[in-house]
């Protein structure tokens, strides 16, 4: 439809013309003293040529609009194709950027696996020259691990030589625990734990081989095993969500160790983009003991980025200034001795103000060992705000954890059934 401006300035532009060819035949009849038929002859001449000058006008100015839009069309096509080539450009920086962090990646779980292949050849074979100097004991011999399936039973040189195999034979396997939030239940935390498997496939739980490893100086190689097993599985976590973050236990041995420390240290700076996914755990016996070197180490840890955690509490009258300026950043308290012990373990504050007092001193509560509702609504009452527990799931091992983080719950995080098998080892 044309615009009405337009038709009222057609309009106009006729109406002159047909004034102009009037006057004309007018004045050719009046003055040029011409026929008047003739005269209206000539004015309807002058008529038609200005009508066909003004439409010669405006085709010629149409033309100028069409190249001066197409012209447009032209540059604004050619702006697409080079939007286009940038962007294609750029997906392919995007692509090949990805496949190098993906080869490097691999490389790093590779290297990781490698080292902890070489740390145990050197483990099997300090140990195996230092077992070459000791005859086994009959009973050591009478209840090889080989032959036995109750670990429970065994004696001390024989469950030795128990955690040797298993870690010789890397039949060391990573379980995990939830720690949830409350009252919601999202999973926020996990908390790593080592288990030894005899060559029966017979679970060594820590309890039972902690008291025989400590001694023997093998808890830094446990350990070890451990860390690079969090390392990875924390970096399989975080390709979907940073949110959650793993608890890795260290003991004291490994803590005062001071050949092993050092390269602890040294690891840990090479993945300093993961400190704020690995939380360090150690009990309040291993602080209690700890020497001026230890604390400096905890210091360094927390210096590179990483937070610290206190659990196995026996006593709640602390320094927690302290705790905070060593690195601590997270508190473990059994719900029981919450519950009904505060005044048995020393605390300062009743236990629905215990939260608060930690919290004034940069220390979030963790209260673990949660078995049942019950013990949920009276810890709902002081407030908590993280719970670990039987009551929410068991430690469960990696190569069973197809659903380590439910894509269907909050967090979106998951690792693959086989991606779990080969993390388990």
């Amino acid at each position: 439809m044309v615009p009405l401006g337009a038709r009222v300035i057609a309009f106009i532009s006729f109406f002159g013309f047909a004034l102009v060819s009037t006057a004309s035949s007018w004045a050719l009849v009046q003055y040029g003293r011409l026929d008047p038929i003739v005269g209206a002859l000539a004015g309807i001449i002058v008529f038609l040529a200005l009508a066909q000058l003004r439409t010669s006008m405006m085709q010629a100015r149409e033309r100028e609009d069409n190249d001066d839009n197409f012209k447009d069309v032209r540059a604004t096509n050619s702006a697409i194709q080079e939007a286009l080539e940038a962007t294609r450009i750029r997906l392919n920086d995007v692509t090949l950027a990805f496949d190098r962090k993906a080869d490097e990646q691999t490389k790093k779980v590779t290297g990781e696996l490698q080292l902890i292949e070489g740390l145990i050849r050197e483990f099997a074979e300090g140990v195996g020259n230092k077992s070459k100097t000791a005859k086994p004991s009959a009973a050591a011999a009478a209840a090889s691990p080989a032959a036995s399936a109750d670990v429970a039973t065994l004696s001390d040189p024989a469950m030795l030589d128990l955690i040797r195999r298993a870690l010789e034979e890397n039949r060391v396997d990573l379980y995990l625990q939830p720690i949830v939030t409350l009252p919601q239940r999202r999973v926020r935390f996990y908390e790593a734990f080592t288990r030894l498997r005899s060559l029966d496939g017979s679970v060594i739980m820590p309890a039972q081989y902690i008291k025989v490893a400590g001694p023997a100086g093998l808890m830094s190689v446990i350990d070890n095993v451990l860390l690079f097993r969090c390392v990875q599985i924390v970096r399989r976590l975080t390709q979907k969500s940073r949110e959650v973050a793993v608890f890795c236990n260290i003991s004291g041995q490994t803590l005062n160790d001071a050949e092993f420390f050092p390269q602890f240290l040294d690891y840990m700076t090479a993945n300093r983009d993961l400190a704020s996914q690995i939380i360090f755990e150690f009990s309040q016996a291993t602080l209690s003991e700890a020497t001026v070197a230890a604390e400096a180490n905890l210091r360094a840890l927390a210096k590179l980025g990483f937070r610290l955690s206190l659990d196995q509490m026996s006593k709640l009258s602390l320094d927690y200034a302290k705790l905070k300026r060593l690195g601590f950043h997270f508190l473990k308290v059994r719900a029981e001795m919450l519950i009904f012990g505060m005044r048995r373990a020393g605390a300062a504050v009743a236990a629905e103000d215990f939260k608060d007092h930690l919290a004034r001193n940069g220390l979030s509560l963790i209260v673990e060992r949660i078995e049942n509702e019950k013990t949920v609504v009276q810890l709902l009452e002081y407030n908590i705000d993280f719970g670990q527990g039987y009551l929410f799931a068991q430690p469960r091992p990696v190569r069973e954890l197809s659903d380590v983080h439910d894509p269907r719950s909050r967090g979106g995080a998951v690792i693959s059934p086989g991606l779990a098998r080969r993390l388990a080892g």
